[in-house]
């Protein structure tokens, strides 16, 4: 096997959950193959770079191995190489995602049932107590 279509190896390589979602992913312009974007059906061999974006995370990965069928993790793990830089910046945002404040942290505790009725009555326009 020299050659596997794109969508087929992002299947196998797990970076995706289904073919149907490699076709969608390539489709959407979030793979590229040597920095251009490709279509479903476009080849890769061994040595090429793949930069796939996944959600916020991207990754630049070089081809080492080929297939057309899925396997166990393992096995896929070996179908690739991550490189030096992408993995540095794949790190660092986990980093800054694990440290950053979650959502509503700064909103403060639950109101009181007492707080509560004063805000309904402010929201209506009414005066309490």
């Amino acid at each position: 096997m020299d050659r596997v279509r794109v969508d087929k190896w992002l299947w196998a390589a797990r970076f995706a959950k289904t073919r149907s979602a490699a076709t969608d992913l390539v489709l959407a312009g979030h793979v590229k193959v040597g920095g251009e974007r490709v279509k479903p059906a476009r080849e890769v061999t061994p040595g090429d770079t793949v930069e796939i974006r996944l959600g916020t995370v991207r990754r630049v990965v070089v081809v080492t191995e080929l297939a057309d069928r899925r396997g166990p993790a393992k096995v896929a793990a070996t179908l690739y190489q991550e490189t030096p830089e992408s993995r540095e910046e794949r790190e660092r945002l986990t980093l800054e995602r694990r440290l950053a404040r979650p959502p509503g942290a700064d909103l403060g505790a639950r109101p009181t049932k007492q707080e509560r009725r004063r805000l309904d009555a402010l929201r209506r326009g009414r005066r309490w107590r």
